[in-house]
């Protein structure tokens, strides 16, 4: 099968050998479960995204179907065609699996009455029926700065932008991260029954980044696609025979109940720029051959570029495993 050319990056260095590529990963996974992890399979939550597929269709093509057990995760305010979607997969690739709703226990544990009481302190009238995300101004607009922002809209329809607080963002934030942490609770519970290790799913964007939540998504035993660029990704899902409802889905983050895409919270740019400019930054590309690359102006590359280096900082506490005083 080859990589339809829709999925193919017109930045030459992004370009895979799809089928090397897939030999190198799985036999890499299979290594590292026999000799390092010692397990006999792998458990992973489906999300209908892109990543958490392939990484499916890799696991399958590692270790068969049989050894791969996936969990559908929806909570209240999950798009329904997340569940479909990542049902989709499992049935393309015969993979065994469960729906696990984590919305009683997130509520149980008050993770929507706290997350709407930091809501609250900007829209005070916000309760049920309303809806919500948080975005990101682009730093490229801002200066370099990434301003925070709250979108709100009413029983009625009316939608409404306003300034949060560092209080109140950090507030709805940890109310929201209860989500990861309790599927990579669930997770965990089924790895363990079946004897299996938990697959983790950051592309190398969100790796690098810090996309993804301490002790939640970013909790894994095994990531194989930390090293793929997001454009990586697509080519390879599209090689192993990814739905190709998911091959055209926008990456969304499918946390807040308005939708959300990863470009309106977290990233600069979409994924195809955000992919060049990470490149270019590692690589020590000039700016002006990345502007003309991606389309921007140098300056703009230049600011994206510090908007990398800030995040990185942010995510080094991500990476971080726990520090252990050794007594010296």
């Amino acid at each position: 099968m080859t990589t339809p050319k829709s999925h193919t990056p017109s930045f030459a260095p992004l370009v895979l050998d799809p089928a090397a590529e897939v030999e190198r990963i799985t036999g890499w996974m299979r290594d590292r479960l026999r000799l390092d992890l010692r397990k006999r399979g792998l458990v992973l939550g489906l999300s209908g995204g892109i990543d958490s597929s392939l990484c499916a269709a890799l696991a399958v093509k590692a270790l068969g179907a049989k050894n791969v057990f996936a969990l559908f995760m929806p909570e209240n305010d999950s798009d329904p065609e997340s569940l479909r979607l990542g049902r989709s997969v499992a049935e393309t690739f015969g993979i065994e699996s469960i729906v696990e709703d984590i919305g009683p226990s997130l509520a149980a544990m008050g993770c929507y009455e706290r997350r709407d009481a930091f809501i609250r302190e900007a829209v005070p009238e916000y309760e049920a029926g309303w809806a919500s995300k948080i975005v990101f101004d682009n730093p490229m607009t801002t200066g370099g700065y990434n301003i925070s922002s709250l979108v709100v809209r009413s029983p009625d329809g009316e939608m409404r932008k306003v300034r949060l607080s560092a209080g109140a963002y950090l507030g709805i934030v940890a109310a929201t991260n209860m989500k990861q942490r309790t599927r990579k609770q669930l997770e965990y519970y089924h790895a363990d029954r079946l004897n299996f290790a938990v697959l983790g799913t950051p592309n190398r964007l969100e790796y690098d980044q810090g996309f993804f939540v301490k002790n939640g998504d970013g909790a894994a035993d095994i990531k194989p696609i930390a090293h793929l660029y997001k454009s990586q990704v697509f080519q390879l899902a599209a090689h192993l025979g990814v739905p190709a409802d998911i091959l055209s889905r926008p990456p969304t983050t499918d946390t807040y109940s308005l939708p959300q895409t990863q470009e309106e919270f977290y990233f600069a740019l979409p994924y195809d720029k955000m992919d060049i400019c990470l490149y270019g930054l590692e690589n020590a590309v000039p700016a002006a051959e990345i502007a003309t690359a991606t389309g921007l102006k140098a300056s703009d590359v230049e600011l994206v570029w510090t908007d990398i280096a800030a995040k990185r900082k942010v995510a080094r506490y991500l990476h971080c495993p726990p520090l252990v005083f050794d007594g010296a």
